[in-house]
């Protein structure tokens, strides 16, 4: 990743470069105006009587002193027939309502909403043959064709001013919000928009900012770009991306709250959890919203008619190194456009980018998002951490299956982990952890076993011999310990692997773990505990070895 960085950092360099040498012209027309060009954008719209009701709204929001900048801009402006002192005045009252209320000016509705999304920077010029998106102050992409903005028709085009062009339009441009906007806008919706917005942050972004004079020592900058941060848009996806296109199934308040009430369950933690109260209400939304936003670059229109792909999901050639398996698909949904459907009965929303569809009822199964099965697998540091804690004579031999051997592709990822015994009478005892587990939550446990003959093709006849086990199961109390031995949970006192065989056990079903350990780094909450029950006797007889060849365990949610 660190050369991807690097190339593309060369390759843009290269690119501008050579576009700087093939576009002289056309760039010095993108950044100019006209020398003749006389006087500023803002005192052609302040002088122009036509244009009174849009110049009181520049001046009452300061962008006055904006359009008599250096920066070169490009405005069009509604002219008083279909834009009225009424609306003019309405959009004053919301600026100065959401000014007192200490809203940042970037987020202000009147000037992210009107203002910006009438002006944007450099110039834009039009001819018979335009027909192409610019970009706004406001980040919104608007067509500009060579006669219409934004679906409004020009009246006076490309007039050159001395820090730009002006337009004047029949009507003002609609504003189209995005995703991420439309949710703070809808009533319905402000459950899962007041969670999204607690991660906003904003960051100054210097170098897409226009730097002008040095006061004092310090930049003061003509146009100040500041980028909106959330950590969730890495995670569901980037609702606020303008040059993007996503669709998101968006909980109404009604299935918000029963969603929230019943997971909050699945993520119980242990007094020992740092903010564990926090930690629950966190996980709890958060898995609600995994899997709910998709992107139309992954999603063709054919395609998506027949399976849609979350931005959670993973491809198939990736499933395997991601679950443990190729067969889960999770954050993937089939036929989602039919009953019952994870798009089916949504109330969809045009946004800028994509749409929002409004779900009262919740057809996202947890078993295709969070309810996902945990395999742990013996040969993983998961397991190397924990082995020999409670005992000090299981020696442990890492295995990888080869490819010529019979066994290749019938061991999870070709290899397992070997418990030997440590002396000629003693047994083996081993411990291995099981992480993310969730909590009150019903689990199917199962253990796979791989033979000794998966190891080693020559392997004799003693080593090939069966072994008998016992399955226990160790969990962390209410304050974070570990229970007694004397109380670990005995999950089958005695099974017996097969001879040359890779053996599937059930062994427990509807186990549920009262405390959580999904998301922590700490030690998991979980611990499976294999021991050998082989006596003296059947090993002298030949019956029984102590070798016991662990695969994974897994742990399956079920949904009673």
């Amino acid at each position: 990743m660190k050369y991807f960085n690097i190339y593309r950092k060369i390759l843009s360099v290269v690119v501008i470069s050579l576009a700087f040498m093939g576009c002289t012209d056309e760039w010095n027309e993108h950044y100019d105006v006209s020398p003749a060009a006389q006087g500023t954008l803002w005192e052609a719209i302040s002088s122009n009587s036509d244009l009174s009701n849009f110049a009181r709204v520049v001046k009452a929001c300061g962008y006055d002193t904006t359009l008599v900048s250096k920066q070169v801009f490009t405005v069009f402006a509604p002219t008083n027939a279909n834009f009225s002192s009424a609306e003019a005045d309405s959009i004053i009252s919301v600026y100065n309502q959401e000014k007192a209320k200490n809203i940042k000016e970037k987020d202000n509705s009147a000037v992210k909403e009107f203002v910006q999304n009438h002006i944007a920077l450099y110039n834009y010029s039009v001819s018979s043959s335009s027909n192409d998106s610019i970009v706004m102050m406001n980040g919104k992409y608007i067509r500009l064709t060579s006669n219409t903005f934004g679906g409004q028709q020009i009246l006076n085009a490309n007039a050159p001013y001395g820090n730009g062009i002006l337009f004047t339009l029949d009507h003002k441009v609609k504003y189209f919000p995005n995703i991420f906007e439309y949710l703070g806008k809808d009533a319905e919706l402000d459950s899962v928009a007041k969670f999204l917005y607690s991660y906003n942050k904003y960051e100054f972004d210097e170098a897409a900012s226009v730097s002008g004079e040095i006061v004092d020592g310090k930049t003061v900058y003509l146009d100040s770009v500041v980028n909106l941060e959330n950590e969730i848009f890495r995670r569901i996806g980037l609702l606020n991306a303008e040059d993007s296109t996503y669709w998101m199934v968006a909980p109404t308040n009604k299935a918000w709250t029963s969603l929230v009430n019943e997971y909050s369950q699945y993520f119980r933690y242990d007094n020992s959890v740092n903010k564990r109260d926090s930690l629950t209400s966190a996980n709890a939304r958060m898995a609600v919203l995994y899997g709910t936003v998709f992107s139309k670059s992954y999603n063709s229109d054919e395609a998506i008619q027949d399976s849609a792909m979350s931005v959670n999901a993973y491809p198939y050639l990736y499933r395997l190194s991601a679950y443990g398996s190729l067969n889960d698909k999770y954050y993937q949904y089939d036929k989602p456009f039919d009953a019952g459907g994870v798009f089916y009965g949504t109330n969809n929303v045009m946004c800028s980018n994509g749409q929002v569809m409004k779900a009262d009822i919740w057809n996202i199964n947890k078993k295709q998002t969070f309810f996902q099965t945990i395999r742990a697998e013996g040969e993983t540091a998961e397991r190397l951490d924990s082995v020999d804690k409670l005992s000090t004579q299981a020696p442990l031999k890492i295995v990888n299956v080869q490819t010529r051997n019979p066994f290749y592709g019938k061991v999870s990822r070709n290899s397992f982990s070997m418990i030997l015994p440590a002396g000629a009478s003693s047994n083996t005892m081993a411990v291995f952890n099981v992480p993310n587990t969730l909590s009150n939550i019903g689990y199917d446990i199962y253990l796979i076993t791989a033979p000794v003959l998966a190891s080693d093709t020559l392997a004799s006849s003693d080593q090939r011999l069966p072994t008998k086990f016992r399955v226990r199961m160790s969990y962390n109390d209410e304050n974070g310990q570990p229970i007694n031995s004397r109380l670990w949970l005995t999950l089958q006192s005695k099974l017996e692997t097969s001879r040359d065989k890779v053996d599937t056990f059930l062994v427990s079903s509807n186990i549920k773990i009262p405390y959580c350990s999904y998301g922590t780094t700490r030690t998991p909450q979980v611990k499976i505990i294999l021991d050998t029950r082989v006596s003296n006797t059947e090993v002298r007889q030949g019956s029984y070895n102590r070798i016991l060849g662990l695969d994974c365990i897994i742990f399956k949610p079920r949904e009673d």
